[in-house]
Formats: C-alpha cells, sequence, structure tokens
C-alpha cells in the first residue's frame, strides 16, 4: 500500500480553491480526466457516484468514484472519493481546504493506493515512492496553478 499525505498553503481564498473540486471543473486540475458524470445522487453529498473516464497514453479506464465525505461550510470544506482501477487498486483521496487566519487557504491532499489482488499488492511492494511523491506534488501545482486563475 502506498500513503501519502501533503500540505500547502495556497493564496487564494477558499471558495477559489474549493470550486475547483466541484464536477463542471473537475478536469482543470484532473486533465486525464476524459469524462465525470454524475450517476448517483447529488454532487454536494456523501454517497454520490460519478462514472469517470482517464486517459493515460492510449489506454481509457472507466470506474464508479463514490463520494465517501462531504463538508462544505464557510470555513472548512472536504472530499473524499474511493475507486478501484484496473479491478487492482483501491484508491482513496482525501481533499481538505480550511480558512487560515490570514484569509488564505491551507490546503491538505492525503490518500492511499491498496492493492487488492496478490499482483497488484507486489506491483505496490515495488512501486517508485518517488514517482508517486511527484504525481502528488504535480497535482497540488495545478490545483494552486488553477486557484490562481480563477475561474
Amino acid at each position: 500500500m502506498i500513503k501519502w499525505k501533503e500540505e500547502r498553503k495556497v493564496r487564494e481564498n477558499i471558495e477559489d480553491v474549493w470550486v475547483l473540486f466541484s464536477d463542471e471543473n473537475i478536469k482543470r486540475i484532473m486533465p486525464k480526466v476524459v469524462e465525470h458524470q454524475l450517476i448517483k445522487g447529488t454532487e454536494t453529498e456523501a454517497g454520490a457516484v460519478h462514472q469517470q473516464t482517464y486517459k493515460e497514453g492510449d489506454r481509457l479506464e472507466s470506474y464508479e468514484v463514490r463520494t465517501l465525505a462531504y463538508e462544505d461550510i464557510p470555513q472548512k470544506k472536504h472530499k473524499k472519493i474511493q475507486f478501484v482501477i484496473s479491478g487492482m487498486f483501491e484508491v482513496t483521496a482525501d481533499f481538505q481546504l480550511s480558512e487560515s487566519e490570514d484569509g488564505l487557504t491551507m490546503f491538505q491532499y492525503s490518500g492511499r493506493n491498496k492493492g487488492i489482488t496478490v499482483l497488484s499488492k507486489l506491483m505496490l511492494l515495488f512501486a517508485n515512492r518517488k514517482g508517486n511523491a511527484r504525481v502528488v506534488r504535480e497535482f497540488m501545482d495545478r490545483v494552486e496553478r488553477e486557484a490562481e486563475m480563477k475561474h
């Protein structure tokens, strides 16, 4: 299993960062997502389910994304999702935003990638941890950059 937890201050207000995690803007922060469609519930509640298609090179992968937690109050935002990729990896991602004392946004991104088959567990055992850390940093950089661009 691979786990991560990173945090940084984004020099934008919490609402300008939070809007990027909406269905309408998800492709701005996850450009490899080519389709993201709500199939159960509403996007602003735990229990929502989306059908998502992701493109890696020439390969398309579709899966269901379940919203495990959702909170949207003025000083705190939280969204936790989970999906299974290729029938091999269970990915949980947790996005938390909080308003800092100076009116900017603390952005925390944590999660895990868990193998659910013997092969996938072995693959993660030998996975490049630095590569995963780079992907996490690039995602956080993209969120920060897009927030600065506003809508």
